[in-house]
């Protein structure tokens, strides 16, 4: 859409090939359906939050930015609200209202929008020794005759939004390589049952360290859950991307701080104060301001104290090893849930082989690229929709 509105503002005449019922069918259900937009941070803090290629998106960032996509939806008529985070919302709350600030856009250039029309294959020929585009296949042998066309079909990620893959084979069928796609921003599987004990718990203010090979390759804060299958929640989905790119397929530890607010020696006073006022109670009853009650037998479990012991019993050694496993109640993870669960798709088409100022394919004339498509994800905050807001103007725009 983005890409279809910055060609027709260069005036184009652009038809816009939806395989879908609808327009942003993908879109409409970013963010739990409210749709995070982007992230009102200043430009630099969208690279540092670009996983993969940053450098890449050098043109499209400062081509197009944050500042610009706000101002154009809003003077679209949808209203915007930043959130803790810097994170950006519509104002009702409801994703439908980015959508139909774009599609009043389209119509408003004259964009031809041709719904339930599935592109087949995109069509190239030969002028002069060049490659170049000549239009794109549909269903039945039609084609339909362009100068140029934008490929922004996403990725893997919920393939029932029609995200199938199709535009890996429109590019690999014009010669363009693949880097390998995985699922990203996705949960992760661990090793440990008491997770699917601890299932639909929500932790908020925590921290998490992700260790690979005893490196640490994440540290985040946020809010986690507890699942059937290991752990989600945002700052899990942030962390999946590191695991996804640096531990992909291998066993991962992940070391979950539950009072990150508070240093050793601050948690020690307080564990004295609290087995002080609980002094004649077992430990497993002396645990009800630390912890939410569902999570008081694991730490019991794997603290290695007796739940029946009296609090007063409680030597200095039990209590400083009790104090370690709240700072890092250790989680061993051994992959991630599939495509059908990933908000992105890491991999894709790759960034070598197109031009990082106008989007173009190297390999044929008028063939550009936008969006999650690209061998480009960054974390959660609004980042990814940025990159495609950004990559389909430059895409659009670029379009001679």
């Amino acid at each position: 859409m983005m890409a279809a509105i910055a060609a027709a503002e260069n005036g184009h005449r652009v038809r816009l090939f939806e395989k879908n019922e609808k327009l942003g069918k993908k879109l409409f259900i970013t963010g739990k359906g409210r749709c995070n937009v982007t992230n009102a941070c200043d430009t630099e803090e969208l690279f540092q939050n670009v996983l993969t290629n940053p450098k890449f998106l050098y043109s499209a960032f400062y081509g197009y930015d944050n500042r610009r996509m706000m101002s154009f939806l809003e003077e679209a008529g949808c209203p915007l609200k930043t959130e803790r985070g810097n994170r950006v919302f519509p104002l009702s709350d409801h994703s439908s209202d980015v959508i139909r600030a774009l599609e009043r856009r389209l119509e408003a250039l004259g964009v031809e929008v041709r719904l339930q029309a599935p592109v087949e294959c995109i069509v190239s020929g030969e002028d002069k020794g060049e490659k170049k585009i000549l239009g794109v296949g549909l269903k039945g042998g039609r084609r339909e005759e362009a100068d140029a066309v934008v490929i922004a079909t996403g990725g893997l990620s919920y393939p029932s939004t029609g995200s199938t893959g199709d535009g890996y084979r429109f590019a690999q069928n014009c010669s363009h390589t693949l880097t390998e796609r995985k699922p990203a921003l996705v949960p992760l599987e661990a090793k440990e049952t008491f997770c699917r004990d601890l299932m639909g718990l929500s932790l908020k203010n925590t921290a998490v360290s992700l260790l690979y090979k005893n490196k640490e390759i994440y540290r985040g804060f946020g809010e986690m859950l507890f699942t059937h299958f290991g752990v989600s929640g945002p700052l899990i989905l942030s962390a999946s991307s590191h695991y996804v790119k640096k531990a992909w397929g291998e066993e991962a530890g992940l070391l979950i701080d539950l009072k990150p607010a508070l240093s050793m020696e601050q948690l020690d006073k307080r564990l004295l104060r609290d087995f002080e006022k609980n002094r004649n109670k077992a430990f497993k009853n002396a645990l009800g301001e630390l912890f939410p009650s569902r999570l008081i037998p694991v730490m019991v479990e794997r603290s290695g104290i007796s739940g029946e012991k009296k609090v007063n019993e409680i030597t200095k050694e039990e209590r400083e090893v009790f104090a370690g496993l709240i700072k890092g109640l250790p989680l061993t993870i051994t992959g991630t849930r599939g495509f059908s669960e990933a908000v992105i798709t890491q991999g894709g088409i790759n960034v070598k082989e197109i031009n990082p100022s106008t989007m173009e394919s190297k390999l044929i004339k008028g063939l550009y690229f936008a969006g999650e498509i690209l061998d480009t994800d960054a974390l959660t905050g609004g980042f990814n929709l940025q990159i495609a807001w950004s990559t389909g103007h430059l895409a659009g725009s670029s379009i001679l």
